[in-house]
């Protein structure tokens, strides 16, 4: 099934106890795009500026993803993000953020992009994700990313955009600050009627909560000995959980519960290297070797 995503593609400076990176890709939609394309072929709708080095048109080369949908602007500069997580390797302190492209207008959906019936609506204003929405007539599942800003900033446009999706991921920190609830579960719940019929909550190393009005799951994460860069990790939890869903061509409970192990396993991979390091080494016989161990590990 048809899968597209929207969302910020980047360039990242990234300190790390493992190191420092400068300037190397990244963005929601490039992190989300590259892990659901070992489960389905993907769209992908993003802006960037003139200055946008040329390996971000390169990392899709052998991929199935369409970039019909990546604008060029001239005249803008690509958003540009530098965060530290020398203080918390579970938590991003930024350091600078130029949204730049991020602050125009939302990217134009290619006419061929406008029949996709699973849409990913990756973090950006919510004004903006229920524009990039109205755009997808024939979707059959839409899923949304917010960020602790929106929750403060946004709080009536963010409660728009609940009001017409299908699920919503976020951390934890988020779901509490959305919700004004301390016990996850419940927050999950305050979530449902908002609108979602489903509703993910991520907790980094202590794995993920899945909360719809049939269904309560938890899983933990995939045991990691090194954490290099955590860049990356939730969208490509995201990317994962949603290739899965597209592939299988629904969103019952068992295939929600199978896709939230399959994000949990790339997210695992994503975080062992810095930028796409991580992924762009990995084979799907990789991911599902682990899956397999997952699995195992989870039965008792």
């Amino acid at each position: 099934m048809s899968l597209i995503v929207t969302g910020s593609i980047g360039i990242d400076t990234i300190e790390t106890p493992a190191g420092r990176r400068d300037n190397v890709i990244g963005g929601s939609s490039i992190y989300f795009a590259y892990a659901a394309s070992f489960f389905t072929a993907v769209r992908l709708v993003g802006a960037v500026g003139d200055d946008c080095p040329p390996e971000v048109f390169d990392i899709f080369r052998d991929r199935p993803v369409d970039t019909a949908g990546l604008e060029v602007r001239k005249g803008s500069r690509t958003f540009r993000w530098h965060g530290s997580y020398l203080s918390d390797i579970n938590q991003a302190q930024t350091l600078k953020v130029d949204l730049n492209v991020l602050a125009e207008r939302a990217p134009a959906i290619p006419p061929q992009f406008r029949d996709s019936r699973y849409v990913f609506l990756a973090n950006t204003h919510p004004l903006l994700q229920q524009q990039l929405l109205a755009e997808f007539p024939r979707c059959d599942l839409a899923v949304a990313d917010t960020m602790n800003l929106w929750i403060q900033n946004e709080p009536q446009e963010l409660r728009r955009l609940l009001g017409r999706i299908h699920g919503l991921v976020l951390n934890d920190a988020e779901a509490r600050m959305l919700t004004d609830r301390t016990n996850l579960i419940q927050a999950a719940r305050e979530v449902l009627k908002m609108g979602p019929r489903f509703v993910v909550i991520k907790k980094g190393e202590h794995g993920c909560l899945m909360c719809s009005a049939d269904d309560l799951f938890v899983l933990p994460a995939f045991p990691a000995e090194q954490v290099v860069d955590p860049t990356g990790a939730g969208d490509s939890f995201a990317g994962g959980m949603m290739g899965h869903l597209a592939a299988a061509g629904g969103y019952s409970p068992a295939e929600l519960r199978r896709a939230l192990a399959y994000g949990t396993i790339i997210a695992s991979f994503t975080i062992s290297d810095f930028s796409l390091g991580g992924l762009l080494r990995l084979t799907r016989q990789e991911i599902d070797d682990r899956w397999r161990q997952f699995a195992a590990a989870l039965q008792f």
